[in-house]
């Protein structure tokens, strides 16, 4: 049996391996583990429970790449970024992985139902230390906040699911005339407005809405424009940023509200350079 580091060749094979399964577990499809380790272990060289526990480490180094995981296989930290950068190699080979995720018949997206809006992430339900920086470190090294942000499909999915969750909360409070006066502004008028969904609250106040979707988990970083902040500054009572998690298998939201260096840490990414 071989018990040396993981060279690039079977980390590319665990990988492969690992988003076959979780393709099949997302389609809800079945799919043999145990055929896959053997597969695996005649591939590799590796014993059934290394494999099982490189399995493991692949699932983590999804955490950090901002992607779902397979059920079965509990995240394990403290992976080599070989590992991450066998999983990266992957997405580059199939960039169509990610768009399959979100082609939605539209039938099923007609009037889908509200979705449970649940609490912020905080200081309190942190992770370990460790943990959290290795994630943390794999999403800075990958750009996976830009990944997100340049994902078209992903982008538009998670707005249209938020849409019709705004004109369903409303009509469940009685509020018809509300709900129908919802608008999807990106979509319609374009970006730059600084939200993404014209909506109100049950009471009649605006409610501006800017939409961040991830397929990862709740602390997958995300990308926001200087105009949307500045939107949310000068629209603070009206403005929320409204994060989809997790949402290629079923999809969990958060809100926040202004001021957002309240709750997340604002990095700058880029300059803009201007001649002299």
């Amino acid at each position: 049996m071989n018990s040396g580091d993981w060279s690039d060749t079977e980390n590319d094979a665990v990988v492969a391996s690992y988003f076959g399964m979780l393709s099949d577990e997302l389609s809800v499809r079945s799919y043999n583990k145990a055929a896959q380790n053997r597969a695996l272990q005649d591939q590799t060289g590796r014993s059934r429970g290394s494999i099982e526990f490189k399995l493991c480490n692949v699932s983590a180094a999804c955490v950090g790449l901002g992607l779902p995981i397979i059920k079965g296989y509990r995240p394990r930290f403290n992976f080599q970024m070989s590992l991450a950068e066998a999983a990266s190699r992957w997405l580059a080979r199939h960039p169509e992985w990610e768009l399959a995720l979100h082609r939605k018949d539209a039938s099923t997206m007609a009037e889908p139902p509200a979705l449970y809006v649940g609490t912020a992430p905080t200081l309190r339900n942190t992770p370990p230390p460790e943990e959290l920086e290795q994630m943390q470190r794999v999403a800075r090294r990958f750009d996976v906040a830009g990944r997100d942000e340049r994902n078209r499909a992903l982008g538009h999915a998670g707005e249209e699911r938020v849409f019709h969750h705004e004109r369903q909360t409303l009509r469940q409070h009685g509020q018809d005339a509300l709900a129908r006066r919802v608008r999807w502004v990106s979509k319609e008028d374009g970006d730059g407005a600084g939200y993404d969904i014209a909506s109100f609250t049950i009471e009649g106040r605006e409610r501006l809405i800017e939409v961040k979707t991830t397929n990862g988990w709740e602390r997958t970083p995300f990308h926001i424009s200087r105009n949307e902040l500045e939107v949310a500054n000068e629209r603070r009572d009206d403005w929320y940023l409204f994060r989809l998690y997790e949402f290629a298998r079923a999809p969990q939201a958060f809100e926040l509200r202004p001021p957002l260096d309240a709750h997340v840490t604002l990095t700058a990414t880029n300059f803009q350079a201007s001649f002299q």
